[in-house]
């Protein structure tokens, strides 16, 4: 249990001499930390690396409740907390960049309890009025806040199509990508859900001078890690992160989208490595 709820974590002990402070690591929307499963051997070797799901995601519960940036955050420090660490690095994609928003807005204001020594953010729409929302996105938007009666995509013809978009033509999703995703997603009604937790746009929206504003504002050293071919989050978001924070480290991926650590785990592996 973490913050009240049942969350899946994974704490993956370094399989060689550790080297470098642990690795907190964040998923997007609508995914989960299965995202990061081919960049995890690469990145645990020498770190302790913390994934997990976050509620209403993968394989952590799915209750019927607002899905605010504030509930993650307590869940993800939560986590932090309850293996009584002091400091970490921050490893984030998608959502999980205003999660880690959040978690860097309340280290500046001296109420977070660790410290966040060093990050690497990748593709997500961290300027807001910059992304190019899909069509699946602006549907769920605008549908109530609230949990659908029954399934509107039963098979999960529209997820894996709006999925697949994220993707760059260069590395295809796989139809057994696309299958463990859904499974993931519709587990436990999670796919009901989906137009409660697509409400963290219309947040960060209303709040980016929180997140986004911590997120170039905290001192820790930045990795700017970002698929050049996203279409969703596209890269001139992180041109212009690296504008406003000028010291950061830009990592171009050529022809990669939206989900980088699945398209090209290796190279993210080393970004993050080098970063963190």
């Amino acid at each position: 249990m973490l913050a009240g709820h049942e969350v899946f974590v994974i704490d993956a002990a370094p399989t060689e001499i550790e080297s470098g402070p642990p690795l907190l690591v964040l998923h997007g929307f609508p995914t989960s930390s299965f995202d990061w499963r081919h960049v995890l051997p690469a990145i645990n070797r020498h770190r302790r690396v913390l994934l997990l799901d976050f509620v209403g995601y993968g394989l952590s519960s799915k209750p019927d409740l607002a899905y605010t940036m504030a509930l993650q955050a307590d869940v993800a420090q939560a986590f932090v907390e309850s293996r009584g660490l002091e400091g970490i690095s921050l490893v984030t994609n998608d959502m999980g960049d205003t999660v880690g928003g959040e978690l860097l807005a309340r280290s500046l204001e001296g109420t977070l309890p660790f410290e966040i020594l060093r990050r690497v953010i990748t593709n997500g729409s961290i300027y807001i009025e910059m992304a190019n929302l899909s069509d699946g996105q602006l549907f769920l938007l605008a549908l109530p806040d609230e949990r659908l009666a029954s399934p509107f995509d039963p098979e999960g013809t529209g997820f894996r199509a709006g999925l697949t978009r994220v993707f760059s033509a260069e590395h295809p999703a796989s139809d057994e990508e696309l299958d463990a995703q859904w499974w993931l997603t519709r587990r436990e009604g999670g796919d009901q859900l989906l137009p409660r937790l697509i409400r963290y746009i219309e947040e960060r929206r209303a709040n980016e001078g929180r997140f986004t504003g911590a997120i170039e504002e905290h001192p820790s050293p930045l990795t700017v890690l970002w698929g050049d071919q996203d279409p969703i989050a596209v890269y001139a978001m992180a041109e212009r992160l690296v504008a406003a924070r000028p010291d950061a480290t830009l990592v171009r991926l050529e022809g990669v989208g939206h989900l980088p650590m699945i398209e090209t785990p290796a190279a993210v592996a080393r970004a993050i490595l080098a970063g963190t």
